[in-house]
């Protein structure tokens, strides 16, 4: 059971739990995500892995998902964020709108569409992605120093924005830093602005993004794809 987590009555559109795995449990999910093949920033497609599949579904991480999405929570996407020495990034502010799909149709709202190593995309409507979640499991300390994940609370509320409404919203709005400690958990809504600047240590910054959503069914014929 996760302790000491209540949801606040205003929604900032995230929120960090702390001491949710142990140590050793970071350990032992990195040994089972080390022979991957990486990508630039990581790896994608993580559901298919059965360390992180079991994980995805641990009552402690469902705890924290349930009440923010409603009566269920169920994954549907992993990746693996992995900043270090030799791969590191700068990410600028944006809000996460493309959803892994079932199948494709004709739907007002959706779009563009796309695929990628053969799982079908499409950037989501505000309603689809008000049913989705995010958990993002710290593998490692994530500090002023490697790159850590900045919001500006309680930006979802603004709704779905172009790149250019981003770019104003973020010069107009205040901005927060997201140190979480090793097997802490960063919950957020997909439409929060977010960023991250470059690691200024060699130190890995590694982040399992596990997003969850009330019902793979996001309505009729609409399904989210695992991936």
């Amino acid at each position: 059971m996760v302790t000491g987590y209540s949801i606040p009555d205003f929604d900032p559109g995230y929120s960090i739990v702390p001491n949710v795995l142990t140590d050793a449990e970071c350990d032992s999910l990195l040994s089972a995500l080390s022979n991957m093949q990486r990508g630039r920033a990581g790896v994608r497609h993580l559901m298919r892995n059965s360390a992180v599949a079991a994980l995805a579904v641990d009552q402690r991480l469902l705890e924290i998902a349930r009440p923010l999405l409603g009566t269920h929570a169920v994954p549907f996407r992993a990746t693996l964020f992995e900043k270090s020495g030799k791969a590191n990034w700068l990410v600028a502010w944006h809000q996460d709108t493309a959803l892994p799909l079932a199948s494709q149709f004709d739907d007002a709202g959706w779009g563009p569409w796309s695929e990628k190593a053969g799982v079908i995309y499409a950037h989501a409507p505000v309603w689809a992605l008000s049913q989705v979640l995010a958990l993002r499991i710290h593998l490692d300390s994530s500090t002023s120093e490697n790159g850590p994940l900045r919001v500006m609370p309680a930006s979802h509320s603004a709704g779905l924005l172009t790149d250019a409404q981003v770019i104003e919203y973020a010069r107009t709005h205040p901005s927060m830093e997201c140190p979480v400690p090793r097997g802490g958990v960063l919950a957020m809504r997909p439409l929060i602005i977010h960023a991250s600047s470059k690691a200024r240590e060699a130190n890995p910054r590694r982040v399992l993004h596990v997003e969850y959503a009330e019902s793979l069914e996001l309505a009729a014929g609409i399904r989210l794809a695992v991936t």
